[in-house]
């Protein structure tokens, strides 16, 4: 027998014929309230009564799991128009479902992943404007970038303009070889340091956000990853749910969507990491240990992420306790770097021959 849901029912069939059901009412919102239900990951009445007492049931969606074990079914045979529900019906449900699900309150990893795309667009504005505060500037006085950063660099600008009162509070015995500048000149080059000076100015404010926002949404994922890396792997799924769900594999490889085509197409060296690479384990680690080192951290970041994602005890520490003994393995286990083997005559021509 086989569980099948659909928006006017719920059937239990064998093969294509329909044993038993129950119909939804026909009314459009108690339709959509039903739908909602099942978008949301959750059994319906129906469901689970038409599943009590059935041995070795499969069932039609991955949602069902708990039924039953899914696999792929043809119920094109179950025609709505059979038990008297027309199309307009469902389309007034479907108007009304859209409704409901828009008007539910947004999950907080969703915030979260607009949040990074936030700082990024901040980080690429910024730098920009830092690229051409530097060039203009640099025409008055050039040395100051040798002397002030990023948001100090600003705020010096902001503050006195002219370079004589910079050299001053800096208290620097040099003679510039910038050129003279006039006042309206520089009133506009401090109208950019100041509109810079607030992009860093909310970029660390973003930073903070985000970092507290993690914490909160995936405490076991910032124990082992920390906050930034945690948030930026939850931004790329798509949310704390679709993270969970993935693969250590494909979450390995997140981030290096263009390594991998590359590797697809022209037949590259396959990626080893993507974003898990900023993790100090990994990027301060011999190249030929970094391959183990991702594999295993990729593996205790999925566990961290589905014990989030379901709500479950903190286990953060003891995560990164079993991290670290694998990372001493892994660099007792591979203290030097693999030996390169010989290319025999056989595979020599082989490439001539492509």
């Amino acid at each position: 027998m086989i569980l099948v849901t659909k928006w006017f029912g719920v059937f239990l069939c064998d093969d294509t014929k329909v044993m038993d059901k129950r119909l939804m009412p026909k009314d459009a919102r108690q339709i959509a309230e039903k739908l909602a239900e099942m978008q949301r990951g959750r059994l319906l009445p129906e469901e689970t009564e038409l599943a009590d007492g059935q041995k070795k049931l499969r069932v039609s969606e991955r949602r069902q799991s708990e039924l039953g074990r899914p696999m792929l079914f043809d119920s094109s045979f179950i025609k709505a128009d059979a038990y008297g529900y027309s199309g307009e019906l469902m389309h007034e449900a479907m108007l009304i479902l859209g409704k409901l699900r828009t008007s539910e309150p947004i999950p907080r990893d969703k915030n979260l992943v607009q949040a990074i795309r936030h700082l990024d667009d901040v980080i690429i504005s910024c730098n920009l404007m830092n690229e051409r505060l530097h060039e203009w500037y640099g025409l008055h006085f050039p040395e100051l970038g040798d002397h002030a950063k990023e948001d100090r660099y600003c705020d010096l600008i902001v503050r006195h303009g002219h370079r004589g009162n910079i050299i001053s509070e800096l208290e620097l015995n040099i003679e510039s070889i910038g050129s003279e500048m006039d006042d309206a000149d520089i009133d506009k080059i401090k109208e950019l340091a100041g509109t810079l000076r607030n992009m860093y100015a909310l970029r660390d404010a973003t930073e903070s956000y985000i970092s507290r926002l993690a914490e909160e949404i995936a405490p076991n994922m910032c124990t082992l990853l920390g906050s930034s890396l945690s948030a930026r792997l939850i931004s790329s799924a798509g949310g704390l749910d679709r993270l969970a769900s993935l693969p250590s594999s494909t979450l390995q490889l997140l981030g290096a969507e263009k390594a991998m085509f590359r590797h697809l197409r022209a037949g590259k060296k396959p990626p080893k990491h993507g974003m898990i690479f900023q993790h100090p384990d990994i990027h301060r680690a011999p190249y030929w240990q970094r391959g183990n080192i991702s594999r295993a951290l990729s593996g205790k970041a999925l566990i961290a992420a589905k014990v989030d994602n379901y709500k479950g005890e903190f286990i953060g520490g003891s995560l990164l306790n079993e991290f670290n003994e694998k990372v001493k393995g892994i660099k007792a286990k591979y203290p030097e770097p693999p030996k390169r083997r010989p290319e025999s005559k056989n595979r020599k021509r082989n490439v001539r021959r492509k």
